[in-house]
Order: C-alpha cells, then structure tokens, then sequence
C-alpha cells in the first residue's frame, strides 16, 4: 500500500494531510525538495508556481534538473501528476493580485526579497517561508523559528529589515541556517538546500495536522 507506513506514523490526521491544500513558490533547490516531501508525505494537492526553466547549472541541487531547457513546473507536473503547475513569475503585483484563500498554506521558497516581503504583508497568518541555503555545508545547523527570532543569517537579516522598513508587525516561521558563508561566489550543496526544503515540508506536516 503506497502510504503504509505514513498512515503508521500519522494514524487518523493522514486525513487532513491527504485533504490539505498547499501553495509552494518556487521549485528550485530548496522548492524542489519541499514538493517531493510534501508528495511523498501524502499531500497530493499542491499548486507549484515558478517562472524558471532548467539550466544545466541547477544539475547540482535541484529536482527534476535533468531536463534541461524544460519550463521547471511543467517538468515537475509530469513527475508529480496530482499536482497544478502555474508558469508564472512570483512577484510583489502578482502577490497583490492572486487569490490565496483556497489555501490552507503557503510556502516560500522564493529569492527576491520584495516579493518575499509582499507575500509576508498578505498572508503571514499562512505562510512559512526560507532564507538561502547557498554557500553553506552543514544541515544540521538549520533552525525553523519566528522571522523575528532569526539570527546569523544574512538573508534573514535583511528580510528583518524589510519587513520593519515596510510597517509588517506580524509574524511566521521561516528556516533558515546561521551556519557562516564557505565561499563568495553562489556556491551551493545539495545536502543544504534540499534539507531547507524538507524542514520546510515538516514544518507545512506540523502545521496541517496540529
């Protein structure tokens, strides 16, 4: 049976995962490996929205990056078939004017920081979002706290600041990792950026079934 051993762990609430809808931006390094978790986990309705196609310099971190040149969501649909694919850009008009009330959560897995800081101002009570994972070795050093609890992290720095530049006075958890930078250049691991993506998948599991 395909999800024995979820139904093992998660008893009565595979339920609400099963019946659970999730919004994920972004299926890059860290969103790829979010929407395998959340897959694999039971979630079968997902929408993923991402405007990238593949290049052959994503072969080193992300899913699905085989199939170079290919639309990343349209790729990705054909590997997760219960999923909806949008090809869109992720931001801050498209934050202003998409509708998020169908879902029960919202993942960011998304680098530019407006649109980050647009998603927080109109669905923080449903969002949980990631800094980068580039330029880092060392999984174990990923922390899932409060925005605002955040530290050592230089994105999640300046999304702090953002965020406060901007009047946000909410709040909502976001991975990220205080682990110092290795190198200068966009250096990346996948055991770092896909362990953002499964702490962001544990996290969205945590939530739809508290």
């Amino acid at each position: 049976m395909r999800f024995a051993r979820s139904r093992a762990l998660f008893g009565e609430d595979f339920t609400k995962l099963q019946n659970a809808k999730v919004l994920l931006l972004g299926v890059g390094g860290v969103g790829g490996f979010c929407l395998d978790c959340l897959f694999r986990s039971g979630i079968q309705n997902v929408t993923i929205v991402d405007y990238d196609s593949f290049e052959i310099s994503n072969q080193n971190r992300q899913i699905g990056s085989e199939a170079v040149d290919e639309i990343k969501v349209m790729h990705l649909q054909t590997l997760y078939p219960t999923v909806e694919a949008l090809h869109q850009k992720v931001t801050v008009e498209w934050c202003e004017s998409f509708d998020f009330s169908p879902y029960d959560l919202v993942i960011d897995a998304i680098d530019d920081m407006k649109a980050k800081v647009a998603l927080a101002h109109h669905v923080s009570q449903k969002l949980i979002s990631s800094t980068g994972g580039a330029k880092k070795l060392d999984p174990t050093k990923i922390e899932m706290n409060s925005i605002w609890n955040t530290h050592g992290d230089p994105l999640a720095k300046k999304f702090r600041y953002e965020l406060k530049k901007s009047g946000f006075k909410g709040d909502f958890p976001v991975a990220f990792s205080p682990e110092a930078s290795r190198c200068k250049d966009l250096g990346s691991f996948v055991g770092v950026t896909g362990a953002f993506g499964l702490a962001l998948c544990s996290k969205a599991v945590q939530e739809i079934i508290a």
